[in-house]
């Protein structure tokens, strides 16, 4: 039998943000890989765990010998559709081999709290990585979900922002923690997030 890898998208960090059958797949899981954070609060008593670091290609290989004789769960926070390890198990292992079982991504999750629909936002990672060629210009109108990281922190992004033509009391909010007792939500303009430090790893909202 060919043994699965089950992708399971553990949604902002929160318990109460599982759906019933991302718990029941975690619970029935004999091998489990994901981040140190979601390992301790979610992998069951006595599996086995492997902790997704830096380094891809050990998570890759230790997931392939282990597929030799056992199912493994993978446990990515948001959604796994979303800017998650299912890129590089697809292009490793072939869609054949995933079952992924969806989670709430954060950025839901910032737009749940602002009590705003967010079909037509723009949705963009900055982790690690560079926006898409005018991703971030300026539109009226134009709504923005950015996750943001230490480097590509809320300042630096507000500065590029109004470099490209943004209005300085443009509304934005910055949403960090979510679903955690310490969440925290920022509500400004861009000048003012451009001018203050902190929330470096948040998703960042932003609408013209």
């Amino acid at each position: 039998m060919d043994h699965k890898i089950v992708v399971i998208g553990i949604g902002p960090g929160s318990p109460d943000y599982l759906p019933p059958i991302a718990v029941r797949a975690i619970a029935a899981a004999k091998v489990v890989v994901g981040g140190s954070r979601a390992l301790a609060a979610f992998a069951p008593a006595g599996s086995e765990t492997f902790a997704i670091g830096r380094d891809i290609a050990a998570v890759l290989a230790f997931i392939g010998r282990r597929l030799e004789d056992s199912d493994v769960a993978v446990l990515v926070s948001g959604d796994p559709g979303f800017h998650s390890l299912l890129v590089a198990l697809r292009r490793e292992f072939g869609p054949g081999r995933l079952e992924v079982i969806p989670g709430v991504s954060s950025v839901q999750l910032a737009f749940a709290r602002l009590a705003c629909p967010w079909q037509d936002a723009v949705l963009v990672s900055l982790h690690g990585r560079a926006p898409a060629a005018g991703a971030l210009d300026y539109i009226p109108g134009k709504k923005l979900a950015l996750l943001t990281d230490a480097v590509n922190a809320p300042h630096a992004v507000a500065g590029d922002l109004l470099a490209r033509g943004w209005p300085p009391d443009t509304a934005a909010w910055l949403c960090a923690d979510l679903s955690y007792p310490e969440e925290k939500i920022f509500a400004a303009d861009l000048a003012a997030v451009a001018a203050g430090r902190g929330f470096e790893h948040c998703v960042m909202v932003v609408m013209a």
